[in-house]
């Protein structure tokens, strides 16, 4: 069940928000909560990219393990025109 709750935002951004949402055909109500729902998938999402980007990192510190990035953008455009392509090879730090 939906709970109240109060937000005070400036009057020129609730004009700005009532125009919008009446363009899109919907209620400011509405349109702001899709934009507090948009702005918490958005929360999420980075959240979930920084805790792999950390993994990551903690993974290339243990084994010292990379690929080199011009080798694996070389390999990507090859594989995407169809081309036959050599995998890059894995180095160490």
């Amino acid at each position: 069940m939906p709970t109240p709750t109060t937000i005070k935002i400036p009057e020129k951004l609730k004009s700005r928000i009532a125009a919008l949402a009446k363009a899109a055909g919907k209620t400011a109500h509405a349109f702001m909560l899709d934009a507090l729902e948009s702005q918490a998938d958005f929360a999420e999402q980075r959240k979930k990219f920084v805790a792999t980007a950390r993994s990551a990192e903690q993974e290339v510190a243990a084994y010292g393990l990379v690929h080199d990035a011009d080798e694996v953008f070389a390999y990507m455009k090859a594989k995407a025109a169809g081309k036959k392509a050599r995998r890059p090879k894995t180095v160490h730090l």
